[in-house]
């Protein structure tokens, strides 16, 4: 999948990698999709919740190796 902006969180727990998922987001347009690789396994449940409370789609998530990889689009 294609974004528009990366975010790498690896190596940070539960709730840095939605905080910086959050400040990016604010920072950009509708539509765009942001890909967030993370490490934490809670982030799967993390940013499910997240997409929910905030309005932002969750367009996909995957599981390569140790990490986990986010892609949302902007409301």
């Amino acid at each position: 999948m294609n974004a528009d902006k990366e975010l790498d969180t690896r190596g940070l727990n539960c709730p840095l990698p939605i905080l910086k998922a959050k400040k990016a987001l604010a920072d950009m347009a509708s539509g765009e999709v942001l890909k967030v690789m993370a490490t934490d396994p809670g982030s799967v449940r993390d940013f499910q919740a997240f997409a929910r409370q905030t309005g932002n789609d969750l367009v996909q998530q995957d599981n390569v190796g140790p990490e986990f990889l986010h892609y949302l689009r902007r409301r």
